[in-house]
């Protein structure tokens, strides 16, 4: 008799409510997925990895698109100073010669009124041996030379006293060295007429040098011309 009945129960459809899902589960199944992971795999094995958390750093564009920002490069980040005079000009007006020739290049000149020259200060210099060996500093009085000869491109161009051969000094005031010079760094140096005295030959001139943007030196020149 029990197998009687357990034949029954096999044979008979099952008519429970849980025999098939109701429509609303099978919709609700089919349009399920999988969350998105909102950490970048890539990010977090860098930044957990000790060779490269402080070396890597992952940009994205601003619009989340994941393509990464190209850096520039730091040897193309900085353009060079012009060039209105080089050496070979600049020859053509000083009379200085090696070793000392102290401007290298004028980057901006305004006739009979200022120019803007450039040192580049290197080990190689020849003061440096002996100022000082443990610690090169540029002496502040090649500072004053080389403001002078900027202000010699000046006064010796046709729009000041004409080229005269050789200009001198008639006296400095003011002068005032505010930070070391040492290899390595560009000295900028501008000249600026403030009186000329044509009869006598004499101008005064205001003198700053700068090394990236800060001043390192500054005086008042008396410049004479002669021959």
């Amino acid at each position: 008799m029990a197998s009687t009945a357990l034949s029954h129960c096999l044979s008979s459809p099952i008519t429970t409510s849980h025999s098939s899902p109701s429509p609303r589960r099978s919709q609700q199944t089919a349009s399920f997925s999988p969350p998105i992971p909102t950490r970048n795999p890539i990010s977090s094995t860098l930044s957990s990895s000790p060779k490269y958390s402080a070396n890597f750093v992952i940009r994205s564009s601003p619009d989340s698109s994941g393509s990464s920002e190209e850096e520039v490069p730091v040897e193309k980040r900085f353009p060079s100073f012009p060039s209105l005079m080089d050496i070979n000009q600049i020859r053509d007006i000083l009379p200085h010669r090696f070793p000392f020739l102290l401007v290298d290049r004028v980057v901006e000149y305004v006739p009979g009124k200022s120019a803007v020259g450039i040192k580049n200060v290197t080990i190689n210099d020849n003061f440096f041996p002996g100022h000082f060996p443990e610690r090169p500093i540029m002496p502040g009085v090649l500072m004053i030379e080389a403001l002078a000869q900027v202000g010699g491109l000046v006064m010796l161009q046709p729009e000041v006293g004409g080229s005269q051969g050789n200009f001198f000094f008639a006296g400095i005031d003011k002068v005032r060295f505010r930070k070391p010079v040492v290899p390595g760094d560009t000295l900028v140096m501008r000249m600026t007429l403030i009186k000329l005295q044509k009869t006598f030959g004499i101008a005064k001139m205001e003198g700053k040098a700068y090394v990236g943007g800060d001043l390192v030196c500054e005086g008042e020149f008396l410049l004479a011309t002669g021959r």
